[in-house]
């Protein structure tokens, strides 16, 4: 099984933005548990992150055919992105949607996820550890 995580803006920046709502786990950090996860439960893991939400909608277009399900913390785009959402529904492959922090307790504008339309679960609030949490759906999933 093959799972793509992508991440989208300012999360490069963990450890140092706003460590009050993402803790103090640096990008890095994340990546190396989300490897040494897969990596444990047998599931291949490819890692992507960006600021440019074009480049977001490309990666996952490019999954298609290529990739068995896709972890996405979308970032601020999130509440914004139709173009996110419609990539996902575009390529119809399993999703999970993933916050650090408990955006439905946080700003009035951050109630609105766009990607949740296209995702079969999401998880928020539980730290980066959400991001092995969706791993692991996805591998029940497949293997149903």
């Amino acid at each position: 099984m093959k799972i793509l995580v992508i991440n989208g803006p300012n999360l490069n920046m963990l450890g140092i933005r706003e460590p009050e709502h993402y803790g103090k786990t640096t990008y890095r950090d994340l990546c190396t548990l989300i490897e040494g996860h897969a990596a444990a439960v047998g599931v291949e893991v490819e890692l992507y992150q960006s600021n440019h939400e074009g480049d977001l909608v490309d990666k996952i277009q490019d999954a298609y055919g290529n990739t068995d399900g896709i972890v996405i913390n979308p970032g601020a785009y999130t509440h914004t992105s139709i173009a996110l959402l419609d990539a996902l529904k575009a390529v119809s492959i399993p999703a999970v949607e993933v916050h650090i922090s408990e955006v439905d307790k946080r700003e009035e504008f951050r109630q609105i996820s766009y990607v949740r339309l296209a995702c079969f679960a999401t998880i928020t609030g539980h730290g980066v550890n959400g991001y092995t949490e969706a791993i692991d759906l996805l591998r029940e999933r497949h293997e149903g």
